[in-house]
């Protein structure tokens, strides 16, 4: 059984003698039992391309990066889903992800209930996080996390709850600081959670501090990140 070659439209591969110029597979049309070959070892792109009635799909080889890339559009590179290079390494390039940090010191924050401030995008990817809170693209299983280093820690509180809140439910993180004996100059806080998201959900931390002082300064040093995992 000989291999059928396939170059691109302008070329012309002879297979068993055969001049081909391009080939379209329809049903009922062409079946191939062997190899099919899309190029011919020289350095350029090749690709796939799915012609869908709104949205073109492709798949194709980055000659240049020795990568296999997944993607939306007609022009290899366009809207790049997936990557995996020569090691096997897979990327995605829009898989929500992102890491912010307070832009400073959000100092003496008061007794009650208030949202942490996240003024600096460390990285965002996808464009999923504004204004201290980040908005689920895609309905999904979001791993959320925070680290809050508090300073000047009042043990006259009664307690501190850290929140992770989203659209569907509160993720709660206590601890009570009346086993101080004396008021703490650092305390750290991290909360962890895998939340169920729906598309549009939102996720943002705030802080409650019941009784005390309104002396607690929430450290620059603290962040918040997450990532969509399937």
């Amino acid at each position: 059984m000989s291999t059928l070659t396939v170059g691109t439209i302008s070329e012309k591969v002879v297979d068993a003698g055969v001049a081909v110029d391009g080939v379209t597979l329809k049903d009922g049309g062409a079946t191939f039992t062997s190899d099919v070959t899309i190029g011919d070892a020289s350095a350029s792109d090749k690709k796939i391309l799915f012609d869908g009635n709104a949205v073109d799909y492709h798949i194709g080889l980055d000659d240049s990066a020795d990568s296999l890339i997944i993607g939306k559009g007609s022009a290899l590179g366009t809207t790049t889903s997936m990557v995996i290079d020569a090691n096997g390494h897979v990327t995605k390039p829009l898989q929500s992800a992102f890491l912010a940090r307070p832009a400073s010191d959000q100092l003496n924050i008061a007794v009650g209930t208030q949202t942490v401030v996240f003024g600096t995008e460390i990285f965002d990817q996808n464009a999923d996080f504004a204004s201290n809170t980040f908005t689920a693209p895609v309905t999904g299983r979001y791993h959320l996390e925070t680290q809050l280093r508090l300073d000047n820690v009042d043990s006259g509180a009664d307690y501190y709850i850290v929140n992770i809140i989203t659209s569907n439910r509160f993720y709660h993180f206590i601890f009570s600081p009346l086993r101080f004996s004396a008021d703490v100059f650092y305390w750290t806080v991290t909360a962890t959670v895998l939340a169920d998201m729906d598309a549009g959900d939102t996720a943002y931390v705030n802080i409650s501090q019941s009784a005390g002082a309104s002396q607690t300064d929430i450290s620059s040093a603290s962040h918040f990140s997450g990532y969509l995992v399937a």
